[in-house]
C-alpha cells in the first residue's frame, strides 16, 4: 500500500514537473523568442503592415477598405467618394450579415453560383456602374475593357489590391476630381504597380491604399 501511495505521488510530481516546464517553454519563452525575432527582423509585417500617413495609421496594406462618402439618410447606401481610386466590390458574405462595408467581422466569398441571376445582376450592375463612374468628358470607359476584378469581389471580400487594367481605367477621373494632370495620375498609377511575386507567381497588382495614400500626398 505504502508502494502504491509513493508512486502514485511520484507520478503526479513528475507530471507536475513536466507541466510547469513545458507551461514555461511553450508558454512563455518560445513566444518571446517568436515574438523578438519577428519585432526585430520584420516588425513590419509582425505589427499588421499597416500603413501611416501624417503620423497616422490609415489601414493596412493586407486589407481592403472603402472609399465612400458619408450616408445621407435611413439606409441608403453610402455613395463612392470618387476623387479616390476604389477597389473591388466587396459582396462576399456582407450581403447576408452585419458585414456590409469591409467591417472585420467576418468575411468570405458570395458562395453564388456562376450562372445564378442575383451573381449576373450584380456583376452587370457593377459594369454599368464602372462606365458611369470613370467616363469623363474627353474619356469613355467601354464596357469590353473592364476586367473582371472591377464587377467581382474576391474570395475574402477584402482584397486589398486591384489589377493595373482597372487601376488605369480610373485615371481620368481621378485626374478630374482632384484637379491634376492625366500623366502624373497614370505615372502614380505605374509607380504603384506590382509585378508577379518571384517573377512567376499571381498577377501583377496595384495596392488601393498605398496608391491612395500616394494620390492624398500628391494632392496636399
Amino acid at each position: 500500500m505504502n508502494n502504491s501511495l509513493r508512486n502514485t505521488a511520484r507520478l503526479l510530481g513528475a507530471g507536475l514537473r513536466a507541466l510547469l516546464v513545458l507551461t514555461l517553454v511553450t508558454g512563455v519563452v518560445y513566444p518571446l523568442v517568436v515574438t523578438g525575432v519577428a519585432q526585430a527582423f520584420f516588425p513590419g509585417k509582425a505589427n499588421g503592415s499597416r500603413v501611416g500617413a501624417d503620423g497616422k495609421v490609415v489601414g493596412s496594406s493586407l486589407i481592403g477598405q472603402s472609399y465612400d462618402l458619408p450616408s445621407t439618410k435611413g439606409d441608403q447606401p453610402p455613395a463612392p467618394d470618387l476623387k479616390w481610386f476604389q477597389g473591388r466590390p466587396a459582396h462576399g458574405l456582407g450581403t447576408n450579415t452585419v458585414n456590409t462595408r469591409y467591417k472585420l467581422l467576418v468575411s468570405g466569398a458570395t458562395n453564388l453560383a456562376a450562372d445564378t441571376k442575383a451573381l449576373r445582376e450584380q456583376v452587370e450592375a457593377a459594369r454599368a456602374a464602372v462606365v458611369e463612374d470613370n467616363s469623363v468628358p474627353g474619356y469613355t470607359v467601354e464596357p469590353s475593357d473592364i476586367p473582371a476584378d472591377a464587377v467581382t469581389s474576391s474570395g475574402s471580400g477584402l482584397d486589398p489590391d486591384i489589377s493595373p487594367q482597372y487601376a488605369r481605367i480610373q485615371v481620368h477621373r481621378v485626374a478630374v476630381r482632384n484637379g491634376l494632370p492625366v500623366e502624373r495620375v497614370a505615372k502614380l498609377v505605374e509607380e504603384h504597380t506590382q509585378g508577379r511575386t518571384l517573377g512567376f507567381m499571381g498577377e501583377p497588382r496595384v495596392n488601393v491604399l498605398a496608391l491612395n495614400t500616394a494620390l492624398r500626398d500628391l494632392t496636399a
